[in-house]
C-alpha cells in the first residue's frame, strides 16, 4: 500500500536585507519575523549592507529568495546592483523581491529588470507569505 499523504515541503530559506545607507529597518524586521512565524528559515542581514555583501550572504546561506527593504528612494540603483552582484557570483536564477516606497512607474521598470515583486506600504504579511507560497516555493521545489 502507498501512503497518499504528500511529502512535507522543505523549509524555504529567505534572506531579508537592507541595502545601502537606509536606516529604516522596522518594516524589514516585521517581515522577517512574519516569515519566520510562517515557518520559513530567515536570514536577516541588518542595516547598511552593500550589494556584494548581500550576494555573498545569499550564496553562503543557499537561500531560495532575496528580499530587499528599501525606503531611501535608491531602489532603481540598489535592486539592479544586488542582481548584478548575484550574477557576478554565478547566480542567475535567484528570486529577488522587495518592499518599500516605490513609485508606480518604477514598479514596472523593476519588474522589467527581473525583480519578481515589490510590496508597497499597506501590504499585509499574509499577502507576502501567500506570494512566497505561490511563486517562490514552486521554483525552489523544482530545483
Amino acid at each position: 500500500m502507498t501512503d497518499a499523504t504528500p511529502a512535507p515541503s522543505r523549509k524555504l530559506r529567505i534572506l531579508v536585507a537592507k541595502p545601502g545607507l537606509d536606516g529604516h529597518d522596522r518594516g524589514a524586521k516585521v517581515v522577517a519575523r512574519a516569515l519566520a512565524d510562517a515557518g520559513y528559515e530567515v536570514v536577516y542581514t541588518g542595516l547598511h549592507q552593500t550589494p556584494e555583501m548581500i550576494a555573498a550572504t545569499a550564496v553562503q546561506e543557499s537561500v531560495d529568495a532575496v528580499g530587499l527593504s528599501i525606503m531611501s528612494g535608491a531602489h532603481m540603483t540598489l535592486f539592479p546592483a544586488v542582481m548584478d552582484a548575484l550574477r557576478a557570483r554565478g547566480v542567475t536564477d535567484m528570486v529577488v523581491f522587495g518592499g518599500g516606497i516605490v513609485p508606480k512607474d518604477d514598479l514596472v521598470k523593476l519588474v522589467g529588470l527581473g525583480v519578481a515583486r515589490v510590496f508597497t506600504p499597506g501590504t499585509t504579511t499574509q499577502e507576502i507569505v501567500g506570494w512566497i507560497e505561490e511563486y517562490v516555493r514552486p521554483r525552489a521545489e523544482a530545483q
